[in-house]
């Protein structure tokens, strides 16, 4: 049985990506006095998630604030659980004039490697007021503990 290779810098990348936009909006700064409605790995809108365990249950907690329940997806394909989903404006964009516009709109992406073994029959999610609770049982009791990696000093 034929078993695909982890990529353990998933979730990672998803961070990296949101600071590389942050930089390239610093640098370059919005030309038309509106965001660019492309969605790149510097574009991309990266909801905020915790994750944390409560005794045998891993929970992850992912803010939508404005996207709809119907508006949002969740796989689990290879012990990879992806949320997906859109946020929509609800304003007509030719017709208003932003001077501050800090909330991102469009596609959204957020993917959480869970331990071996979880099948989608031992995930639930609620969606309240803005809020996706995503449960995991047995989730953080399948987790592997953490092991920590001495670092050797260079003589110098």
């Amino acid at each position: 049985m034929s078993r695909e290779r982890r990529n353990p810098f998933r979730g990672l990348v998803d961070h990296i990506s949101e600071m590389n936009r942050m930089q390239e909006r610093w640098m370059v700064g919005p030309e038309t006095g509106r965001e660019d409605q492309r969605r790149t790995h510097v574009t991309a809108w990266v909801p905020t998630t915790d994750i944390f365990a409560t005794e045998e249950d891993l929970v992850i907690r992912i803010s939508l604030s404005g996207v709809e329940s119907k508006d949002v997806d969740i796989t689990l394909s290879n012990d990879v659980m992806t949320v997906s989903g859109e946020r929509r404006s609800e304003l007509n964009e030719e017709e208003v004039s932003f001077y501050t516009r800090e909330r991102y709109y469009g596609a959204f992406r957020r993917s959480v490697t869970l331990p071996a073994g979880i099948g989608e029959s031992d995930i639930s999610a609620t969606f309240e007021n803005g809020l996706l609770e995503i449960t995991v049982q047995g989730g953080a009791a399948a987790a592997p503990k953490p092991r920590r990696i001495s670092i050797q000093n260079q003589p110098g």
